[in-house]
C-alpha cells in the first residue's frame, strides 16, 4: 500500500471468477488510498479552508475506528468478496484524470428544468431552463457553492446528522470527497419539471461525491439522478456518493435514482433526509448495475404531519451483491412512513434487505409500514429480508412490517398461462410487474422508459442461449 496516489495509471488485476474469489471478512476490507496523505492532497488541489481540512481529518479518524457494520442485527450479513479495491485510486482532477477527449456538455433535455453532469474529472457541464431561472433554483458544484456563499457552505457541510456518524463508508466519503452538487429551492418556489443530476464513472478511479439538497418552506422539487458508466476503460472502480436532504415545512421532494454503473465497479451510497412539519419526501431508487452495492437511507421525520414514501428495487444477475439498509426515525407527531424494498434475483445474485423503524416517545399518532420482499429466480439466487421495529410510543395509528422471500408465485404463472401466454413470457411479465413500483414513480418520462428498457434487457440477457437454462 502506498501513502499517496500517483499520476501513473493503474492496471487492475483481472476480475476473479465467483468460484475463485475467497470470502473476505469485514476486518480484512481495505481501501488503499484512505490515508492522511491522500486527504491532504485533495485539500491542496481544492484550495479549501482550514476548517474543511479539519473536517476531513475527523472523518478519517472515524473511518479508521468504525467497523464495517455497527448494528448487531446485521453483522452476520456482511460479504465483501466483490469489493477488491487494491487497484483503485482516487479521482484527482488535474493530477491523475485526463480531459482528452472531454465529454460534451449536456444539453437541456425536453421536459427538464435543469441538468448538471459530473464525472471522475469534475464538472462536465450544466444547463438551466427558463422555469428554473424564474423560480430562483440554485444548481451548482460544491466548489461554486463554497465560493459564492462560504458561510452557507460550511453550515451545510458541518450540519449535524448530514452523514451518519456510525457508518464507516459515509465517513470515507466525508474524508475524501472531491466532487459535489448543491441544489437549493427558495421558499415558495415550485418547479413542475424535474431536474437531472448525472454522474458517470470509469475505472480504475474512485469518485467520491456529496450531493446537498435544500428546500425552503412551501417549495416543491423533482430530482432524477442518473449513475452511468463512463466512456473510459471498464476497469474496477469505486463510486461513493451521499445525498444529504433537508426539507422545509410544507415542502415536497421527489427523488428518483437510476443506478446502472458497470459490472466492474463497486458503489457505496448514503442518503439522509431531515423532514420538516407537513413536508413530504418520495424516494424511488433502482439498483441494476455494479458488482457490489451497499446502500443506506436514513430518514428523520422531525416535524409534525410529515411523511416519507420510499421504494427501492433491485434486479440482480450473475454474482452481483446488493446490501440495502433503511433507517427511519419518527420524532414528530402524526407522521407517516411507507417503506418498500423489492429484489428480483437471477443467476447467483444475492440481496440483503435490512430495515429498522424507530418510534420515539414524542411520535404520537405514527403510521408506519415496512415491507421487504425478495423473488429468487434461480436455485443459486439468495435474498434475505430483516425488517425490524423499535417502538417507544404505544399511541400509534399503525406500526407494522412484512417480509417474504421465495420463487415466482405458481398461481400467478398458471393464471397467465391459462390465458394463452407462453410460460417464459409469463415469468417475464410477473418479474417486471414486481419491479414496476419504482418505475411508475420516476417523474421524467424518458427516464421511466430508459428504466423499463434496462430491466427488460437484463431479463433478456439472462434468458438467451443454452446457458439460460
Amino acid at each position: 500500500m502506498t501513502d499517496a496516489p500517483t499520476g501513473a495509471p493503474v492496471t487492475p488485476a483481472a476480475r476473479p471468477t465467483a468460484a475463485a474469489r475467497p470470502r473476505r471478512s469485514p476486518t480484512e476490507f481495505d481501501v488503499p488510498f484512505a490515508n492522511a496523505t491522500s486527504g491532504a492532497l485533495i485539500a491542496t488541489i481544492l484550495h479549501e479552508p482550514d476548517w474543511l481540512t479539519q473536517d476531513r481529518a475527523g472523518g478519517l479518524a472515524m473511518f479508521r475506528a468504525l467497523p464495517v457494520e455497527t448494528n448487531q442485527l446485521y453483522t452476520t450479513y456482511v460479504d465483501l468478496r466483490n469489493a477488491d479495491l487494491s487497484g483503485v485510486q482516487p479521482a484527482l482532477p488535474g493530477i491523475n484524470v485526463g480531459r482528452e477527449p472531454r465529454p460534451p456538455a449536456p444539453a437541456l433535455p425536453d421536459g427538464v428544468a435543469a441538468i448538471i453532469e459530473l464525472d471522475e474529472g469534475g464538472l462536465v457541464g450544466a444547463a438551466m431552463g427558463a422555469e428554473a431561472q424564474a423560480a430562483g433554483l440554485i444548481l451548482e458544484t460544491l466548489a461554486q457553492f463554497g465560493t459564492r456563499d462560504p458561510d452557507g457552505f460550511r453550515a451545510a457541510i458541518e450540519r449535524d446528522g448530514a452523514l451518519p456518524h456510525d457508518d464507516k463508508f459515509a465517513q470515507l466519503t466525508r474524508t475524501f470527497w472531491s466532487a459535489g452538487v448543491h441544489v437549493a429551492v427558495p421558499r415558495g418556489a415550485r418547479l413542475e419539471q424535474p431536474i437531472v443530476l448525472r454522474w458517470s464513472l470509469s475505472g480504475p478511479f474512485a469518485l467520491l461525491s456529496r450531493t446537498i439538497v435544500e428546500l425552503g418552506e412551501d417549495a416543491e422539487l423533482k430530482v432524477v439522478e442518473e449513475l452511468k458508466p463512463g466512456s473510459g476503460p471498464d476497469a474496477v472502480g469505486l463510486y461513493t456518493g451521499t445525498t444529504e436532504v433537508r426539507i422545509g415545512a410544507g415542502s415536497n421532494l421527489s427523488f428518483s435514482s437510476l443506478q446502472e454503473l458497470s459490472a466492474a465497479q463497486v458503489a457505496f451510497q448514503h442518503r439522509t433526509a431531515a423532514i420538516g412539519s407537513n413536508a413530504h419526501l418520495h424516494w424511488a431508487l433502482a439498483q441494476l448495475g455494479t458488482r457490489l452495492v451497499r446502500s443506506r437511507v436514513d430518514n428523520r421525520l422531525e416535524g409534525d404531519g410529515g411523511s416519507v414514501e420510499q421504494v427501492e428495487i433491485v434486479f440482480g444477475s450473475a454474482d452481483q451483491l446488493f446490501d440495502l439498509t433503511s433507517y427511519t426515525r419518527h420524532l414528530g407527531r402524526n407522521a407517516t412512513s411507507n417503506l418498500l424494498s423489492k429484489a428480483a434475483l437471477q443467476g447467483s445474485a444475492r440481496t440483503f434487505l435490512k430495515g429498522l423503524v424507530t418510534i420515539e416517545k414524542s411520535a404520537t399518532g405514527t403510521d408506519s409500514f415496512l415491507g421487504e420482499y425478495g423473488m429468487n429466480l434461480s436455485k443459486k439466487a439468495r435474498a434475505v429480508a430483516i425488517p425490524s421495529l423499535e417502538i417507544d410510543q404505544p399511541d400509534c395509528r399503525r406500526v407494522a412490517h412484512s417480509s417474504s422471500v421465495g420463487p415466482i408465485d405458481e398461481s400467478q404463472l398458471f393464471y397467465l398461462e391459462s390465458r394463452g401466454i407462453p410460460a417464459e413470457d409469463a415469468r417475464k411479465f410477473i418479474v417486471l410487474g414486481f419491479l414496476e413500483p419504482v418505475v411508475a414513480r420516476v417523474p421524467l418520462e424518458s427516464a421511466r422508459e430508459r428504466l423499463r428498457e434496462l430491466l427488460e434487457a437484463k431479463w433478456d440477457a439472462a434468458h438467451e442461449g443454452p446457458a439460460a437454462a
